[in-house]
């Protein structure tokens, strides 16, 4: 009961910085709301700041004065547009993730207790904080064999404040369901638990580290991509050592003139980067903005910074596939089916209704360069054509997709004038070819070819153990014996059984 208490003093000074922005019901949706939530954020934003702004802008601005949990979630909402909406998720991805540092002596206290090692031990030098975010920051050191490395530490107590902050976000997410009964549909109490379950994953930096690694190892025959090696024996679950690779931003496109970098390449191989993981290996970089690559001394893109990861099954990407793929080739009637198939959209809908629908998500972009072309938008109107035909979006579908968008822009800003089809085009073609098209087929017929085959050597002696139970069954009845049910699993399996003394039977 104490606890709740608490709890709810945090909310109560949660709500009145939000109302102070008018983030707390903002005047857009007041409407959505029953007549006494509506009074009660009327009153809210007397004096509220921010007139002018959207309301994902008043949030953000909110939500960056209320300390590192805070932001955390504000960017944890920008990964689910589907929840929030594209315009309200790209002005939280706009959250500026910097803090003020801490101590460097703090931070050496943090590294002794975590690799029960001084940094005058472990490093040959160790420098002052070079950047501050609110989960951890990040100090550039030199270990004893030469080698330049980025140590990046959590600030202390932030696991235990994370999950304060997070305690009372679950309380108002009950309060919400209770009170407002639209809010009901979007699960909040579903959806912090979430966000809480992610946050704990980015608290734990042997998880990055091994993202970083399993990266590293499925992206390491993709030409001109690199990921920093992982020091590991100076690594812990809240100390994270990595290779320090210099490099200039690729936001920087007067650093990338500089040093000749082919800039429309540049961003092919950024989208083509994360389809590869996405398609290919089913396991993403999900946050892939300009602050977390850059290009190295030798033109390589380098990814860094794997606190928030994305993983599809084979079914989903798949799916996903597929759908991409008919929108390449306008053939939204294979689109609309391989949402059908996977079970996204209820069988009372007609596909061919489902098709017209995604024709008019896809007909006005088709053929339309970067420049021309606001994908968030796009993806915006296809969430609403799947709100019309009551479809249930996948959370880890959604993350894809809010990536997406982040990587579009990313491609856009290197080269305005990126063809998003054309380039993507070859990497779905080629996961089409291998898990779903011809050679697909061929290669499930191969494994269907030897599996027969090995029931049809495997027969003789099937058939010798069912015509011993039947005959057992015409004595009296059928009593199977260890050795009768050992000698029909092998028939089933192509293989002799063994006597009870290791000889064949």
């Amino acid at each position: 009961m104490f606890r709740t208490l608490i709890d709810f003093g945090r909310l109560v000074r949660a709500a009145l910085i939000l109302a102070r922005y008018d983030a707390l019901i903002p005047k857009e949706f007041a409407p959505m709301v029953p007549v006494p939530v509506r009074i009660l954020g009327r009153v809210s934003r007397i004096g509220a700041r921010g007139k002018g702004m959207r309301p994902g802008q008043r949030l953000a601005q909110a939500l960056a004065g209320q300390g590192p949990a805070y932001v955390k979630f504000g960017q944890l909402l920008a990964t689910r547009p589907d929840i929030v909406g594209f315009q309200m998720a790209e002005d939280l991805g706009a959250l500026q993730d910097r803090m003020p540092p801490f101590p460097n002596d703090v931070a050496k206290a943090q590294i002794e207790r975590a690799l029960n090692l001084s940094t005058e031990e472990a490093f040959a030098s160790f420098s002052e904080p070079i950047a501050a975010a609110s989960v951890a920051q990040v100090h550039k050191a030199q270990l004893k064999d030469g080698r330049w490395v980025a140590v990046k530490i959590l600030r202390p107590g932030i696991e235990d404040k994370a999950r304060k902050e997070f305690r009372a976000f679950m309380l108002g997410a009950r309060i919400a369901e209770w009170l407002i009964r639209p809010a009901r549909r979007m699960e909040p109490v579903k959806f912090i638990k979430t966000l809480s379950d992610a946050a704990a994953v980015e608290l734990d930096l042997r998880i990055e580290a091994g993202s970083a690694s399993e990266i590293a190892e499925n992206l390491s025959e993709m030409e001109g991509v690199r990921v920093p090696d992982v020091v590991w024996d100076m690594t812990s679950r809240r100390v994270l050592t990595i290779e320090w690779i210099d490099g200039v931003a690729i936001s920087d496109r007067e650093g990338l003139v500089a040093r000749g970098v082919d800039q429309p390449a540049l961003a092919k191989l950024v989208l083509r980067t994360f389809l590869q993981q996405a398609l290919h290996d089913g396991f993403f970089h999900a946050d892939m903005h300009q602050g977390n690559m850059f290009v190295d001394g030798q033109g390589q893109l380098v990814l860094i910074d794997f606190g928030i990861m994305g993983r599809l099954d084979e079914q989903a990407r798949r799916v996903f596939a597929e759908i991409i793929y008919g929108f390449i080739r306008r053939d939204y009637h294979a689109a609309a089916k391989a949402h059908f198939d996977a079970g996204y959209v209820a069988d009372h809908y007609s596909v061919e209704a489902f098709a017209t629908a995604l024709r008019s998500v896809g007909e006005p972009i088709f053929g339309r360069d970067a420049d021309r072309l606001d994908m968030s938008r796009v993806l915006q109107q296809l969430f609403d054509v799947t709100d019309v035909f009551d479809m249930h979006l996948r959370p880890e579908l959604v993350l894809l997709q809010r990536t997406m968008v982040v990587v579009e822009g990313v491609a856009r800003i290197i080269d305005p004038q990126i063809n998003l089809w054309d380039t993507a085009e070859p990497t779905v073609r080629d996961y089409i070819s291998e898990r779903v098209g011809p050679r697909a087929l061929l290669k499930q017929a191969k494994a269907n070819g030897t599996a027969a085959l090995s029931l049809f050597e495997a027969f003789p002696q099937f058939a010798a153990a069912a015509e011993e139970a039947a005959q057992q069954v015409m004595d009296g009845g059928l009593e199977l014996s260890d050795e009768s049910i050992d000698r029909l699993a092998a028939a089933i399996k192509g293989k002799r059984p063994k006597s009870k003394k290791g000889k064949a039977a």
